[in-house]
Parts: C-alpha cells; sequence; structure tokens
C-alpha cells in the first residue's frame, strides 16, 4: 500500500438481538488493502450478570479458521480490565484512543436493561492488511458457576478504516421503516 492512496471508510452493523451462540461482524467484505483505525460499539444488554466476555477477532489475508489477532474479551480490547467494575459499578472513563464512555443504567421503571458505548482507535498499534479484513466479536459473558453464557444482547458497531480502491460493494442497510423504530 506505500504508493497507493487510501480512502475512509466506515461501515455500521447491528443485530437485534445477536443470534443465539452467534458471533457478531463488525466488518467483513472488505478486500484490498488497507489499515483498519478503529471501532465504536454500543452493546444493551439483555441478561442479568457480565456480559463483556467475547473476543474480538481480526481476520486478515485470508485467514478462515484462526485469525491473525484474538483478543482476550471485550473488556480488555476497549481497555477496561476486570469488567470496569469500581466498587460494584460500572465507571465510564476516556483516553486519547480506548474508552468506555456512556453507561445508561436501568431506570426500574420499565425494567430496563443497561447500555454501553466504548470505543477504540488503532493509532499507536496499527492494524494492516494486504488482501482482506474481518473483525468479529463473540457475544459471550458469564453464568453462574463460573460457566460461558451465549448473549443475545442488542449489538451495534460502526468500524473504521483507510482501503485502497476499488472497494467492494457494502452489505446493504435495513429499509427506511425498520431505522424509523428503533
Amino acid at each position: 500500500m506505500p504508493n497507493d492512496a487510501a480512502y475512509f471508510h466506515a461501515q455500521f452493523r447491528r443485530m437485534n438481538p445477536v443470534p443465539y451462540t452467534a458471533v457478531f461482524t463488525m466488518l467483513d467484505g472488505v478486500h484490498g488493502a488497507g489499515q483498519y483505525v478503529g471501532s465504536y460499539l454500543a452493546v444493551g444488554v439483555t441478561n442479568s450478570g457480565w456480559w463483556g466476555e467475547g473476543e474480538i477477532k481480526f481476520f486478515l489475508d485470508g485467514d478462515t479458521d484462526f485469525p491473525t489477532i484474538c483478543g482476550t474479551g471485550t473488556e480488555d480490547y476497549f481497555g477496561g480490565a476486570y469488567d470496569w467494575d469500581v466498587d460494584g459499578q460500572y465507571v465510564t472513563y476516556t483516553a486519547p484512543f480506548l474508552g468506555m464512555h456512556q453507561v445508561l443504567r436501568p431506570d426500574g421503571l420499565y425494567q430496563s436493561q443497561t447500555r454501553f458505548g466504548m470505543y477504540r482507535w488503532h493509532i499507536p498499534d496499527p492494524i494492516r492488511f494486504e488482501r482482506d479484513v474481518r473483525v468479529t466479536l463473540q457475544a459471550l459473558g458469564w453464568r453462574s458457576g463460573r460457566r460461558y453464557l451465549p448473549l443475545q444482547c442488542d449489538t451495534a458497531s460502526v468500524a473504521f478504516w483507510y482501503q485502497t480502491l476499488p472497494t467492494a460493494p457494502f452489505p446493504e442497510l435495513p429499509d427506511r421503516d425498520y431505522l424509523e423504530i428503533i
């Protein structure tokens, strides 16, 4: 990519709910050379207990079953090790390259669930690819007895990257009627 112009791209995705035992895809269908530069993730948790155990995976340059980069949990990727818990409360924070800037706590009135907003910019740790990139996130938490819990959260993301042209077609966005009811 050193002699080719790269163009900024962003792709939105949402699943509500993420199907049981499925993986949430943050980015797919990118072909060509480029650099992944960041992620924004919004999660509406639909269960009690810890929700951020899922690994983020970067499949680069032809990876299929095993990714080039595999994280250790959602909270670790966004810089909040040990589940953002300070004295039994989720704590927000912002830093130049990562953070969890938003926690919307249940109000109890209609038994609403906690929602989170977080970001990660790959400026000091660029992720470069020559042929293709796919980014996924496991929908995984903990249940009692320290057993994994497949989640069905309302999950949305925006992936940001630079890429040489031509760009492969993006997946179609939901129709306007769907967007107005969410």
